[in-house]
Protein backbone atom coordinates (compact mmCIF):
# COMPACT_ATOMS: atom_id res chain seq x y z
CA UNK A 1 0.00 0.00 0.00
CA UNK A 2 3.07 2.22 -0.14
CA UNK A 3 2.04 3.56 -3.49
CA UNK A 4 2.80 7.16 -2.50
CA UNK A 5 6.53 6.50 -2.56
CA UNK A 6 6.27 4.93 -5.99
CA UNK A 7 4.19 7.76 -7.39
CA UNK A 8 6.65 10.34 -6.08
CA UNK A 9 9.49 8.48 -7.78
CA UNK A 10 7.62 8.20 -11.04
CA UNK A 11 6.71 11.85 -10.98
CA UNK A 12 10.41 12.60 -11.12
CA UNK A 13 11.07 10.49 -14.18
CA UNK A 14 8.13 11.06 -16.46
CA UNK A 15 9.14 13.35 -19.25
CA UNK A 16 5.73 14.99 -19.17
CA UNK A 17 6.20 16.07 -15.58
CA UNK A 18 5.25 19.73 -15.47
CA UNK A 19 6.02 20.26 -11.79
CA UNK A 20 9.78 19.74 -12.08
CA UNK A 21 11.61 23.02 -11.61
CA UNK A 22 15.23 23.96 -12.32
CA UNK A 23 15.70 21.68 -15.32
CA UNK A 24 19.25 21.07 -16.54
CA UNK A 25 19.72 19.99 -20.15
CA UNK A 26 22.65 18.33 -21.88
CA UNK A 27 23.67 19.35 -25.37
CA UNK A 28 21.54 16.59 -26.87
CA UNK A 29 18.50 17.89 -24.98
CA UNK A 30 18.36 15.16 -22.36
CA UNK A 31 17.25 16.26 -18.89
CA UNK A 32 19.74 15.82 -16.05
CA UNK A 33 18.01 14.70 -12.84
CA UNK A 34 21.22 14.28 -10.80
CA UNK A 35 24.98 14.47 -11.17
CA UNK A 36 28.20 13.61 -9.42
CA UNK A 37 31.76 14.40 -10.34
CA UNK A 38 32.35 12.93 -13.77
CA UNK A 39 28.76 11.70 -14.39
CA UNK A 40 25.35 13.15 -15.27
CA UNK A 41 22.23 11.01 -14.72
CA UNK A 42 19.43 11.70 -17.18
CA UNK A 43 15.67 11.31 -16.86
CA UNK A 44 15.79 8.76 -19.68
CA UNK A 45 18.30 6.61 -17.76
CA UNK A 46 16.23 6.80 -14.60
CA UNK A 47 13.08 5.92 -16.50
CA UNK A 48 14.74 2.91 -18.14
CA UNK A 49 15.90 1.64 -14.74
CA UNK A 50 12.56 2.12 -13.00
CA UNK A 51 10.39 0.76 -15.78
CA UNK A 52 12.07 -2.63 -15.40
CA UNK A 53 10.62 -2.90 -11.89
CA UNK A 54 7.60 -0.61 -11.81
CA UNK A 55 6.68 0.06 -15.42
CA UNK A 56 4.17 -2.76 -16.00
CA UNK A 57 2.39 -2.41 -12.66
CA UNK A 58 2.18 1.38 -12.90
CA UNK A 59 0.92 1.29 -16.48
CA UNK A 60 -1.62 -1.39 -15.54
CA UNK A 61 -2.93 0.79 -12.71
CA UNK A 62 -3.26 3.75 -15.07
CA UNK A 63 -5.16 1.65 -17.61
CA UNK A 64 -7.42 0.14 -14.98
CA UNK A 65 -8.20 3.57 -13.52
CA UNK A 66 -9.27 4.76 -16.96
CA UNK A 67 -11.51 1.71 -17.49
CA UNK A 68 -13.07 2.05 -14.04
CA UNK A 69 -13.90 5.71 -14.69
CA UNK A 70 -15.56 4.69 -17.96
CA UNK A 71 -17.52 1.81 -16.44
CA UNK A 72 -18.55 3.18 -13.03
CA UNK A 73 -20.03 6.67 -13.14
CA UNK A 74 -21.44 6.83 -9.59
CA UNK A 75 -18.89 6.67 -6.77
CA UNK A 76 -21.32 7.07 -3.85
CA UNK A 77 -21.64 3.35 -3.10
CA UNK A 78 -17.89 2.82 -3.32
CA UNK A 79 -17.17 5.83 -1.09
CA UNK A 80 -19.64 4.67 1.56
CA UNK A 81 -18.12 1.19 1.51
CA UNK A 82 -14.61 2.65 1.81
CA UNK A 83 -15.54 4.92 4.73
CA UNK A 84 -17.22 2.06 6.60
CA UNK A 85 -14.24 -0.26 6.12
CA UNK A 86 -11.73 2.38 7.17
CA UNK A 87 -13.75 3.42 10.22
CA UNK A 88 -13.78 -0.21 11.36
CA UNK A 89 -10.04 -0.47 10.74
CA UNK A 90 -9.42 2.77 12.59
CA UNK A 91 -11.33 1.58 15.65
CA UNK A 92 -9.37 -1.67 15.73
CA UNK A 93 -6.01 0.10 15.58
CA UNK A 94 -6.99 2.70 18.17
CA UNK A 95 -8.43 0.09 20.54
CA UNK A 96 -5.07 -1.70 20.32
CA UNK A 97 -3.29 1.51 21.37
CA UNK A 98 -2.01 2.70 17.98
CA UNK A 99 -2.08 6.31 16.85
CA UNK A 100 -4.16 6.34 13.65
CA UNK A 101 -2.20 9.12 11.98
CA UNK A 102 1.02 7.20 12.55
CA UNK A 103 -0.55 4.10 11.01
CA UNK A 104 -1.55 6.09 7.93
CA UNK A 105 1.96 7.52 7.65
CA UNK A 106 3.57 4.08 7.91
CA UNK A 107 1.58 2.94 4.88
CA UNK A 108 2.47 6.01 2.86
CA UNK A 109 -0.73 8.04 3.32
CA UNK A 110 -0.69 11.71 4.24
CA UNK A 111 -4.37 11.69 5.17
CA UNK A 112 -7.36 9.41 5.68
CA UNK A 113 -8.92 10.96 2.58
CA UNK A 114 -6.21 9.35 0.43
CA UNK A 115 -6.92 5.95 1.98
CA UNK A 116 -10.64 6.35 1.29
CA UNK A 117 -9.79 7.12 -2.32
CA UNK A 118 -7.76 3.91 -2.68
CA UNK A 119 -10.40 1.73 -1.02
CA UNK A 120 -13.10 3.29 -3.16
CA UNK A 121 -11.06 2.68 -6.31
CA UNK A 122 -10.53 -0.96 -5.37
CA UNK A 123 -14.26 -1.41 -4.71
CA UNK A 124 -15.11 0.02 -8.14
CA UNK A 125 -12.57 -2.32 -9.74
CA UNK A 126 -14.42 -5.21 -8.12
CA UNK A 127 -17.72 -3.91 -9.52
CA UNK A 128 -16.26 -3.83 -13.04
CA UNK A 129 -14.85 -7.36 -12.73
CA UNK A 130 -18.09 -8.77 -11.32
CA UNK A 131 -20.18 -7.15 -14.06
CA UNK A 132 -17.87 -8.69 -16.66
CA UNK A 133 -18.17 -12.14 -15.04
CA UNK A 134 -21.97 -11.86 -14.89
CA UNK A 135 -22.03 -11.61 -18.68
CA UNK A 136 -20.15 -14.91 -18.91
CA UNK A 137 -22.64 -16.85 -16.77
CA UNK A 138 -24.64 -19.26 -18.95
CA UNK A 139 -28.37 -19.94 -18.84
CA UNK A 140 -27.61 -23.52 -17.78
CA UNK A 141 -25.68 -22.22 -14.78
CA UNK A 142 -28.54 -19.89 -13.87
CA UNK A 143 -31.17 -22.63 -14.14
CA UNK A 144 -29.08 -25.13 -12.19
CA UNK A 145 -28.48 -22.63 -9.40
CA UNK A 146 -32.17 -21.77 -9.34
CA UNK A 147 -33.19 -25.40 -8.91
CA UNK A 148 -30.60 -26.17 -6.24
CA UNK A 149 -30.25 -22.96 -4.26
CA UNK A 150 -33.34 -20.76 -4.55
CA UNK A 151 -36.17 -21.24 -2.06
CA UNK A 152 -39.10 -19.29 -0.71
CA UNK A 153 -39.07 -17.56 2.66
CA UNK A 154 -39.76 -19.55 5.81
CA UNK A 155 -41.13 -18.61 9.20
CA UNK A 156 -40.62 -20.84 12.23
CA UNK A 157 -40.47 -20.80 16.00
CA UNK A 158 -37.65 -22.50 17.84
CA UNK A 159 -36.33 -23.39 21.25
CA UNK A 160 -32.54 -23.36 21.66
CA UNK A 161 -30.69 -25.39 24.28
CA UNK A 162 -27.01 -24.47 24.61
CA UNK A 163 -24.33 -26.78 26.04
CA UNK A 164 -22.76 -25.28 29.16
CA UNK A 165 -19.14 -25.26 27.98
CA UNK A 166 -16.07 -23.23 28.95
CA UNK A 167 -12.81 -22.56 27.16
CA UNK A 168 -10.74 -24.49 29.71
CA UNK A 169 -12.84 -27.68 29.47
CA UNK A 170 -11.35 -30.95 28.29
CA UNK A 171 -12.78 -32.76 25.28
CA UNK A 172 -14.48 -35.22 27.63
CA UNK A 173 -16.10 -32.43 29.65
CA UNK A 174 -17.30 -30.71 26.47
CA UNK A 175 -18.83 -33.97 25.23
CA UNK A 176 -20.62 -34.44 28.56
CA UNK A 177 -22.02 -30.88 28.39
CA UNK A 178 -23.26 -31.46 24.84
CA UNK A 179 -24.95 -34.72 25.85
CA UNK A 180 -26.73 -32.95 28.70
CA UNK A 181 -27.96 -30.25 26.33
CA UNK A 182 -29.23 -32.87 23.89
CA UNK A 183 -31.05 -34.72 26.69
CA UNK A 184 -32.65 -31.45 27.77
CA UNK A 185 -33.82 -30.82 24.19
CA UNK A 186 -35.25 -34.33 24.06
CA UNK A 187 -37.08 -33.56 27.29
CA UNK A 188 -38.68 -30.52 25.65
CA UNK A 189 -39.83 -32.61 22.68
CA UNK A 190 -41.32 -35.17 25.11
CA UNK A 191 -43.25 -32.39 26.84
CA UNK A 192 -44.57 -31.21 23.47
CA UNK A 193 -45.65 -34.77 22.66
CA UNK A 194 -47.48 -34.89 26.01
CA UNK A 195 -49.41 -31.71 25.29
CA UNK A 196 -47.37 -28.93 26.91
CA UNK A 197 -47.90 -25.48 25.40
CA UNK A 198 -45.19 -24.20 23.08
CA UNK A 199 -45.22 -20.69 24.57
CA UNK A 200 -44.63 -22.06 28.08
CA UNK A 201 -41.74 -24.25 26.95
CA UNK A 202 -40.05 -21.35 25.17
CA UNK A 203 -40.15 -19.31 28.38
CA UNK A 204 -38.89 -22.19 30.51
CA UNK A 205 -36.18 -23.60 28.26
CA UNK A 206 -35.05 -21.47 25.33
CA UNK A 207 -31.66 -19.77 25.54
CA UNK A 208 -32.05 -17.69 22.40
CA UNK A 209 -32.55 -14.28 23.99
CA UNK A 210 -33.20 -12.67 20.62
CA UNK A 211 -36.40 -14.63 19.97
CA UNK A 212 -37.44 -15.88 23.43
CA UNK A 213 -39.77 -12.96 24.14
CA UNK A 214 -41.71 -13.70 20.93
CA UNK A 215 -42.23 -17.45 21.36
CA UNK A 216 -38.97 -18.18 19.53
CA UNK A 217 -40.17 -16.60 16.27
CA UNK A 218 -37.75 -16.36 13.33
CA UNK A 219 -39.40 -14.80 10.28
CA UNK A 220 -38.84 -14.70 6.53
CA UNK A 221 -35.51 -16.46 6.18
CA UNK A 222 -34.24 -18.50 3.27
CA UNK A 223 -31.20 -20.59 2.47
CA UNK A 224 -28.05 -18.85 3.58
CA UNK A 225 -29.78 -16.75 6.22
CA UNK A 226 -29.52 -19.47 8.89
CA UNK A 227 -27.09 -22.35 9.45
CA UNK A 228 -27.54 -25.25 7.02
CA UNK A 229 -28.67 -27.77 9.67
CA UNK A 230 -31.45 -25.44 10.77
CA UNK A 231 -32.62 -24.78 7.22
CA UNK A 232 -32.52 -28.43 6.13
CA UNK A 233 -34.59 -29.44 9.15
CA UNK A 234 -37.13 -26.71 8.37
CA UNK A 235 -37.56 -28.03 4.82
CA UNK A 236 -38.69 -31.40 6.19
CA UNK A 237 -41.55 -29.93 8.22
CA UNK A 238 -45.16 -29.21 7.29
CA UNK A 239 -46.95 -26.18 8.71
CA UNK A 240 -47.64 -26.78 12.41
CA UNK A 241 -45.14 -29.66 12.73
CA UNK A 242 -42.11 -29.64 15.00
CA UNK A 243 -38.89 -31.63 14.84
CA UNK A 244 -39.08 -34.99 16.61
CA UNK A 245 -35.32 -35.04 17.22
CA UNK A 246 -33.11 -32.18 18.42
CA UNK A 247 -31.40 -30.35 15.55
CA UNK A 248 -27.73 -29.85 16.31
CA UNK A 249 -25.88 -26.76 15.07
CA UNK A 250 -22.92 -24.67 16.16
CA UNK A 251 -25.31 -22.81 18.49
CA UNK A 252 -26.56 -25.86 20.34
CA UNK A 253 -29.71 -27.99 19.97
CA UNK A 254 -32.88 -26.65 18.37
CA UNK A 255 -36.49 -27.73 18.50
CA UNK A 256 -38.12 -26.18 15.42
CA UNK A 257 -41.82 -25.56 14.89
CA UNK A 258 -42.71 -24.59 11.33
CA UNK A 259 -45.21 -21.77 10.92
CA UNK A 260 -45.36 -21.10 7.16
CA UNK A 261 -43.44 -20.56 3.95
CA UNK A 262 -43.86 -18.70 0.67
CA UNK A 263 -43.40 -20.14 -2.83
CA UNK A 264 -39.96 -19.73 -4.34
CA UNK A 265 -39.69 -16.70 -6.66
CA UNK A 266 -39.49 -17.11 -10.43
CA UNK A 267 -36.20 -17.42 -12.31
CA UNK A 268 -36.79 -13.94 -13.72
CA UNK A 269 -37.29 -12.38 -10.30
CA UNK A 270 -34.29 -14.26 -8.90
CA UNK A 271 -31.89 -13.67 -11.78
CA UNK A 272 -29.93 -10.75 -10.37
CA UNK A 273 -29.49 -12.52 -7.03
CA UNK A 274 -28.44 -15.72 -8.82
CA UNK A 275 -25.88 -13.90 -10.97
CA UNK A 276 -24.44 -12.13 -7.94
CA UNK A 277 -24.09 -15.34 -5.95
CA UNK A 278 -22.67 -17.39 -8.83
CA UNK A 279 -20.01 -14.74 -9.44
CA UNK A 280 -19.19 -14.44 -5.72
CA UNK A 281 -18.81 -18.22 -5.51
CA UNK A 282 -16.54 -18.33 -8.55
CA UNK A 283 -14.30 -15.60 -7.15
CA UNK A 284 -14.13 -17.36 -3.77
CA UNK A 285 -13.25 -20.70 -5.35
CA UNK A 286 -10.59 -19.42 -7.77
CA UNK A 287 -7.94 -17.08 -6.37
CA UNK A 288 -6.69 -16.25 -9.88
CA UNK A 289 -10.08 -15.42 -11.39
CA UNK A 290 -10.14 -11.75 -10.40
CA UNK A 291 -6.77 -10.95 -12.01
CA UNK A 292 -7.54 -13.12 -15.04
CA UNK A 293 -10.82 -11.29 -15.50
CA UNK A 294 -9.07 -7.93 -15.48
CA UNK A 295 -6.68 -9.22 -18.13
CA UNK A 296 -9.73 -10.01 -20.29
CA UNK A 297 -11.28 -6.61 -19.57
CA UNK A 298 -8.16 -4.84 -20.79
CA UNK A 299 -8.15 -7.02 -23.89
CA UNK A 300 -11.77 -6.03 -24.53
CA UNK A 301 -10.57 -2.41 -24.58
CA UNK A 302 -7.99 -3.44 -27.22
CA UNK A 303 -4.93 -2.92 -25.05
CA UNK A 304 -1.70 -2.54 -27.00
CA UNK A 305 1.62 -1.99 -25.20
CA UNK A 306 4.29 -0.56 -27.47
CA UNK A 307 7.26 -0.59 -25.09
CA UNK A 308 8.85 -4.04 -25.37
CA UNK A 309 10.25 -4.07 -21.81
CA UNK A 310 6.92 -3.19 -20.21
CA UNK A 311 5.05 -5.49 -22.58
CA UNK A 312 7.25 -8.44 -21.63
CA UNK A 313 6.74 -7.80 -17.91
CA UNK A 314 3.01 -7.33 -18.37
CA UNK A 315 2.65 -10.60 -20.33
CA UNK A 316 4.68 -12.44 -17.72
CA UNK A 317 2.39 -11.21 -14.94
CA UNK A 318 -0.89 -11.71 -16.80
CA UNK A 319 -0.52 -15.02 -18.63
Amino acid sequence: MKKKLLLISLCSILLLCSGCKKEVKLKDGKEVVASIEGKDFTAEELFDELKETYGASTLTNMIDDYIVDKEVKDSDEANEYAKAQIESMKQQYESAGYDWNNVLSQYGYSSEKDLVKDYSKDYKKQIVAKNYLKKEVTEDEINRYYEEEIYGNYTVKHILIKPETKDDMSDTEIEEAENKAKEKAEEVIKKLDDGSKWADLVKDYSEDEGSKSNEGLIENFTKGDVVDEFFEATLELKDGEYTKEPVESTYGYHIILKVSNTEKPSVKDSKEKILKEIVENKLSNDENLYNNTWTKIRESYKLNINDSTIKSAYNKNNN
